[in-house]
């Protein structure tokens, strides 16, 4: 299955509503009651959890946990968060619009204008009290020292500000429909198709390095769901993973870095799709509160994008997020040598540099570099002493004396390199036939994995097919 444009119910009234040029700002989302007041939060909502806490019976639980509802076909009310997002002093520019589109049988949500933005346009402004951020989290419910260390212990830390903000959405799902971000949270998708979604199954049915990456998101994902020594989430809560699962899917596709260190979530904001070229940039002012501006003139009907990554890593971008980037405009060469050494690193051996160019078939000098010192250190390590030590003193003359005298080695180990992960990816598609057959409702991410796959597969084939040429041409 592919895309298909769909509309979102009552979408364009709400949009039209919401969406004037910026004025002053909308009275607040929720008005806390006197006594509530003095012990509001910074970020202007009544606090999660206030001393006296209220005992809930288990039916008036249940039905707060369920009232946004998780389950993957759930549907998402787009209108609600619109207006909900209007009447929270969200401002936006003329002829900004969330469109909808069908991708494998789910709704897709993103930014786009209807009017034509000439570089350096306001088009967002998210005031501070309107952004999910860890930063507040951590203030409204307190350092959770034992929760840390866990993290800590598992190698974790740089996590910890994610977990909270997992904290900060689970709180406000146990609200129910009394949270002040229901509204958003009920707009939000309940279907993800990145690492930590995907089956087993799909791990072994995508190339050995995305299925690392994805792995190591549903690594992340268990060990985040630190549960035991959360004292204001209820037992309810607690012992339901889809609950856990949803809030990480949240914090960790929707998230971004802030410029105060903080990790935020900006509602509005967080529909703007990735993309290799970027419409749209974002900044914090003084108050804490962002405002998104164009990078350069876009024409009515254009996408609002932003930068959720490097381009060149389509894997990462899968295995975090969960789509594939077909603008990227090139991937890791898939070379996985048993050991890296430190004189691979020095000579570029990284993911983000080790390059095959989708459209050209260009490939790029670290892949030449490391494929020769490999070559090297199997045939002749004095050369390949020889062959480090003018790269790191830039001595380019010898060094691609060496590259030409060997080029016949490293171009047939370029080939063969190809040739076999070609096979391989033909085993992967085989695999995935079968699996889409036999169980294709119970693995419904195969398509996005079959589109990867065959991304990956053109690109080699352009590689392959260059190569090709300049071996006739060095002949």
């Amino acid at each position: 299955m592919g895309r298909r444009i769909v509309a979102i119910a009552a979408a364009a009234a709400s949009s039209a509503a919401g969406a004037s040029a910026f004025t002053s700002a909308c009275p607040p989302v929720r008005q806390a009651s006197a006594a509530a007041s003095s012990t509001a939060s910074s970020s202007g909502f009544t606090p999660a959890f206030p001393s006296t806490r209220i005992r809930r019976t288990r039916a008036a639980l249940h039905e707060a946990l369920t009232a946004v509802d998780v389950e993957e076909e759930a549907p998402r009310d787009i209108a609600s968060f619109e207006e909900w997002a209007s009447y929270g002093g969200i401002q936006r520019a003329e002829g900004f619009q969330l469109v909808g589109e069908e991708l494998d049988g789910f709704l897709d949500v993103s930014a786009m204008t209807a009017q034509d933005l000439p570089a350096g346009s306001p088009v967002l402004y998210i005031p501070n009290e309107m952004i999910l951020s860890s930063t507040k989290a951590m203030e409204e419910f307190g350092r959770l020292e034992e929760a840390e260390e866990l993290l800590r212990s598992n190698g974790y830390e740089s996590e910890i500000r994610q977990y909270y903000l997992m904290l900060k959405i689970l709180s406000e799902l146990e609200k129910g429909t009394d949270s002040p971000w229901f509204q958003y949270l009920n707009s939000l998708p309940r279907y993800y198709s990145n690492g930590a979604s995907m089956t087993l199954f799909c791990y072994t049915c995508i190339p050995p390095l995305v299925a690392k990456l994805c792995k190591d998101e549903r690594a992340r994902l268990n060990n985040l769901s630190v549960k035991r020594v959360v004292p204001f989430l209820s037992n309810e809560i607690k012992g339901e993973p889809k609950l856990w699962k949803w809030a990480y899917q949240v914090v960790y596709t929707r998230g971004f870095e802030a410029s105060d260190g903080s990790f935020n979530i900006l509602p509005m904001a967080d529909y703007f799709n990735h993309g290799t070229e970027n419409e749209v940039w974002m900044t914090y002012d003084e108050w804490g509160g962002c405002s998104v501006q164009t990078t350069k003139d876009v024409p009515a009907g254009s996408p609002l994008r932003m930068s959720y990554g490097d381009p060149t890593n389509p894997s990462f971008l899968l295995a975090r997020y969960g789509f594939l980037d077909e603008s990227s405009p090139a991937t890791f060469c898939k070379i996985l040598p048993d050991h890296v050494s430190q004189e691979m690193k020095d000579l570029g051996y990284a993911h983000d540099r080790m390059l095959f160019y989708k459209d050209s078939g260009d490939v790029s000098d670290e892949v030449w570099d490391i494929l020769l010192y490999m070559a090297l250190g199997e045939a002749d390590v004095a050369t390949q002493q020889q062959f480090y030590n003018a790269h790191m003193s830039g001595d380019y003359e010898t060094k691609q004396a060496i590259h030409d005298q060997w080029y016949q080695i490293t171009n047939t180990k370029l080939t063969d390199h190809i040739d076999e992960f070609l096979t391989e990816l033909n085993g992967l598609e085989q695999k995935l036939d079968y699996g889409g057959k036999v169980a294709g409702d119970d693995h419904p991410r195969i398509p996005l994995i079959a589109r990867h796959n065959e991304f990956v597969r053109n690109t080699f084939l352009a590689v392959r097919s260059k190569q090709a040429l300049d071996q006739n041409s060095f002949a």
